[in-house]
């Protein structure tokens, strides 16, 4: 089969790879109905994070079991399914209390930009839906493999609550999807910061009320002119640098919650500016199996559409000018079909 390989900085290629095989009891072997190119693949692909080796790529999958190990009990062939972008056994304590990216045994899934795939620990890692959805679901049903999830635990974990005002630091797909948590969680005003009108005009349709264009210390300011000197109830942070960071923090009330999921890349901390700040951090890699279960309703019973955050669709063959478009910012986020 060939899939998606990064050799260096913009450089993919879609070239031959190895076929998936069932490797231990615990695994499945999924074939894919569709994946993507996340803001994080973009890090590596930009050389900003270093690719020592030629590299298969994708993280956010969904699909049909193909075959399972003999281990394997909670999913079979023929059953459409949606995981998680890290395994997890979910029966270790960290799993157990909602931290199935933390899992003791936890395996990084990084190969599913490719038209098969292999999932370790797939009973605690994949969710089936009840039947085969409709292609038309697909696109909203892949995003729960990660960016719904991560907005959805950028919002848990900055403590949105009904009748509460949050700003989102960023608009790529990430971003752009804990507008729509926010939404769902009863968040009153949800103020986006975003410079581009195709991203806001998708923001408005998720729920966002105010859009701020500043950043910096002049975002912070329009923030708090916005909210009456105060400062924000909860601020999400979806993009993982150092202004964005800062922003973040200086943009919450006193009390405030920022929940953080952008991955960071050269972001420092003052201790003393946080100690005097009275702002509760929590964030990391999102726990997206914790709630894929809750998602998938939401998505089934039509309460939420995530897909639409897809504004290039292309076959996976062209899965190079999909990371281009993405990096070129001619795209929010590439959806690619095997």
């Amino acid at each position: 089969m060939r899939g998606a390989v990064l050799y260096g900085p913009r450089d993919v290629r879609f070239e031959e790879r190895e076929v998936p095989k069932i490797m231990k009891p615990t695994d499945a072997i999924v074939r894919i109905s569709a994946t993507c190119v996340c803001g994080s693949d973009l890090w590596p692909y930009r050389g900003i994070s270093a690719v020592p080796q030629p590299t298969p790529m994708g993280h956010e999958y969904c699909g049909i079991i193909e075959k399972v190990g003999s281990g394997v009990k909670s999913v079979k062939p023929g059953q459409f399914v949606i995981g998680s972008f890290f395994a997890s056994d979910n029966t270790c304590p960290n799993c157990h209390v909602g931290y199935q990216s933390s899992c003791q045994n936890r395996e990084f899934v990084s190969t599913a930009q490719a038209p098969v795939l292999r999932v370790p620990l797939a009973d605690g890692t994949l969710v089936a839906t009840p039947d085969v959805p409709s292609d038309g679901l697909v696109p909203s049903l892949l995003t729960l493999s990660d960016v719904m999830g991560t907005g959805w635990f950028a919002a848990d974990a900055a403590n949105v609550k009904p009748g509460s005002t949050l700003v989102i630091v960023g608009d790529g797909a990430v971003g752009l999807l804990a507008v729509l948590s926010a939404k769902q969680m009863g968040a009153e005003r949800i103020i986006a910061m975003s410079r581009h009108a195709s991203r806001q005009k998708l923001a408005r349709e998720f729920g966002a009320t105010d859009i701020v264009t500043e950043r910096g210390d002049r975002g912070v300011s329009r923030i708090k002119e916005l909210t009456d000197g105060i400062g924000a109830d909860s601020v999400l942070e979806c993009v993982g640098a150092q202004e964005s960071m800062m922003q973040a923090i200086n943009s919450t009330r006193p009390g405030g919650f920022v929940g953080y999921v952008g991955v960071p890349h050269g972001v420092e901390l003052n201790g003393e500016q946080l100690f005097f700040s009275h702002v509760h951090l929590h964030g990391g890699p999102a726990p997206v199996r914790r709630y894929l279960p809750e998602l998938i309703k939401l998505v089934l019973d039509g309460k939420i559409n995530p897909g639409k955050v897809f504004d290039l669709t292309l076959p996976l063959d062209q899965v190079a000018e999909g990371y281009r478009a993405m990096d070129e910012r001619r795209a929010i986020k590439t959806l690619l079909r095997p």
